[in-house]
Protein backbone atom coordinates (compact mmCIF):
# COMPACT_ATOMS: atom_id res chain seq x y z
CA UNK A 1 0.00 0.00 0.00
CA UNK A 2 1.17 3.38 -0.97
CA UNK A 3 0.13 6.36 0.51
CA UNK A 4 -0.48 10.55 -1.00
CA UNK A 5 -1.02 13.27 0.70
CA UNK A 6 -3.58 15.54 -0.82
CA UNK A 7 -2.57 19.31 -0.79
CA UNK A 8 -3.96 22.80 -1.48
CA UNK A 9 -2.65 25.72 -3.68
CA UNK A 10 -0.83 27.26 -0.33
CA UNK A 11 0.77 23.36 0.43
CA UNK A 12 -1.65 22.84 3.17
CA UNK A 13 -2.60 18.71 3.69
CA UNK A 14 -6.15 18.27 3.22
CA UNK A 15 -6.21 14.45 2.90
CA UNK A 16 -4.28 11.84 3.11
CA UNK A 17 -5.37 8.70 1.15
CA UNK A 18 -4.00 5.16 0.90
CA UNK A 19 -3.51 3.44 -2.86
CA UNK A 20 -3.43 -0.03 -3.99
CA UNK A 21 0.34 -0.76 -5.37
CA UNK A 22 -0.89 -2.30 -8.04
CA UNK A 23 -2.49 1.04 -8.89
CA UNK A 24 0.38 3.01 -9.09
CA UNK A 25 2.78 0.82 -11.72
CA UNK A 26 4.90 1.75 -14.78
CA UNK A 27 4.72 -0.17 -18.24
CA UNK A 28 7.94 -2.33 -16.52
CA UNK A 29 5.36 -3.10 -13.53
CA UNK A 30 7.97 -0.69 -11.18
CA UNK A 31 6.60 1.41 -8.56
CA UNK A 32 6.01 5.23 -9.89
CA UNK A 33 4.66 8.17 -7.88
CA UNK A 34 4.20 9.60 -10.95
CA UNK A 35 1.77 6.98 -12.52
CA UNK A 36 0.28 6.65 -8.73
CA UNK A 37 -0.59 10.52 -9.00
CA UNK A 38 -1.85 10.30 -12.31
CA UNK A 39 -4.15 7.58 -11.03
CA UNK A 40 -5.60 9.82 -7.74
CA UNK A 41 -6.37 12.70 -10.79
CA UNK A 42 -8.19 10.37 -12.59
CA UNK A 43 -10.25 9.42 -10.14
CA UNK A 44 -10.34 11.85 -7.70
CA UNK A 45 -10.53 15.09 -9.77
CA UNK A 46 -7.76 16.58 -8.16
CA UNK A 47 -4.45 17.89 -9.94
CA UNK A 48 -1.51 15.22 -10.04
CA UNK A 49 0.81 17.44 -8.77
CA UNK A 50 -0.89 17.80 -5.73
CA UNK A 51 -0.50 14.56 -4.60
CA UNK A 52 2.49 13.82 -3.13
CA UNK A 53 3.31 10.17 -1.85
CA UNK A 54 4.21 10.12 2.00
CA UNK A 55 5.62 7.27 4.02
CA UNK A 56 3.40 5.83 6.95
CA UNK A 57 7.09 4.97 8.76
CA UNK A 58 8.63 8.13 8.29
CA UNK A 59 8.73 10.38 11.46
CA UNK A 60 10.97 13.64 12.48
CA UNK A 61 13.11 12.60 9.09
CA UNK A 62 13.68 8.86 10.72
CA UNK A 63 12.65 5.89 9.21
CA UNK A 64 10.49 3.48 12.51
CA UNK A 65 11.44 0.46 10.86
CA UNK A 66 15.63 1.08 10.11
CA UNK A 67 15.28 2.12 6.70
CA UNK A 68 15.77 5.25 4.50
CA UNK A 69 13.70 8.21 5.62
CA UNK A 70 10.99 9.54 3.09
CA UNK A 71 9.81 13.63 3.16
CA UNK A 72 10.46 13.96 6.84
CA UNK A 73 6.67 12.84 8.07
CA UNK A 74 3.90 11.33 7.36
CA UNK A 75 1.57 13.68 6.46
CA UNK A 76 -1.32 14.65 8.43
CA UNK A 77 -4.27 16.59 7.41
CA UNK A 78 -3.88 20.63 8.77
CA UNK A 79 0.39 19.88 8.27
CA UNK A 80 2.25 21.62 5.64
CA UNK A 81 3.96 20.35 2.45
CA UNK A 82 7.44 21.90 2.22
CA UNK A 83 8.27 21.69 -1.44
CA UNK A 84 11.53 23.51 -1.07
CA UNK A 85 13.03 20.91 1.13
CA UNK A 86 11.07 18.14 -0.31
CA UNK A 87 9.29 17.46 3.91
CA UNK A 88 6.15 16.98 5.47
CA UNK A 89 5.83 18.94 8.54
CA UNK A 90 2.78 18.45 11.35
CA UNK A 91 1.11 21.21 12.18
CA UNK A 92 3.17 24.70 13.61
CA UNK A 93 2.51 24.38 17.16
CA UNK A 94 2.93 28.08 18.28
CA UNK A 95 3.53 30.98 16.24
CA UNK A 96 7.12 31.77 17.29
CA UNK A 97 8.52 28.37 16.84
CA UNK A 98 10.64 27.43 14.00
CA UNK A 99 11.07 25.31 11.01
CA UNK A 100 14.39 22.26 11.76
CA UNK A 101 14.38 21.10 8.08
CA UNK A 102 17.06 18.27 9.12
CA UNK A 103 14.73 17.06 11.81
CA UNK A 104 11.80 17.79 9.65
CA UNK A 105 9.87 19.14 12.56
CA UNK A 106 9.24 22.44 14.47
CA UNK A 107 11.01 23.84 17.53
CA UNK A 108 11.18 26.25 20.07
CA UNK A 109 12.96 29.27 19.31
CA UNK A 110 15.33 28.64 22.26
CA UNK A 111 15.54 24.74 21.48
CA UNK A 112 14.44 21.77 23.26
CA UNK A 113 12.73 21.18 26.79
CA UNK A 114 15.47 20.35 29.08
CA UNK A 115 16.19 16.95 30.08
CA UNK A 116 14.01 15.93 32.85
CA UNK A 117 15.89 14.63 35.99
CA UNK A 118 14.80 10.85 37.61
CA UNK A 119 12.81 12.94 40.17
CA UNK A 120 10.96 14.92 37.99
CA UNK A 121 9.91 11.69 36.23
CA UNK A 122 9.05 9.82 39.10
CA UNK A 123 7.41 13.39 40.01
CA UNK A 124 5.05 12.84 36.34
CA UNK A 125 6.73 16.06 35.69
CA UNK A 126 6.42 17.48 32.24
CA UNK A 127 7.98 20.99 30.31
CA UNK A 128 5.46 22.62 28.89
CA UNK A 129 6.20 25.31 26.23
CA UNK A 130 4.79 28.71 27.68
CA UNK A 131 4.52 31.16 24.36
CA UNK A 132 3.63 34.41 26.06
CA UNK A 133 7.07 34.46 28.21
CA UNK A 134 8.89 32.56 25.35
CA UNK A 135 10.05 29.65 27.76
CA UNK A 136 10.02 26.31 29.13
CA UNK A 137 7.56 25.78 31.88
CA UNK A 138 8.18 22.73 34.57
CA UNK A 139 4.62 21.58 35.02
CA UNK A 140 3.97 18.57 38.00
CA UNK A 141 0.62 16.69 36.86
Amino acid sequence: MAHFAKIDENNLVINVVTLNDSDMLDSENNPSETVGQNYLQTHNNWPSNLWIQTSYNTKENKHLLGGTPFRGNYAVVGGTWDNVNNIFLPEKPYSSWVKNTTEARWQSPIGDAPALTDEQLTAASYYAWDESNQNWVLTTV
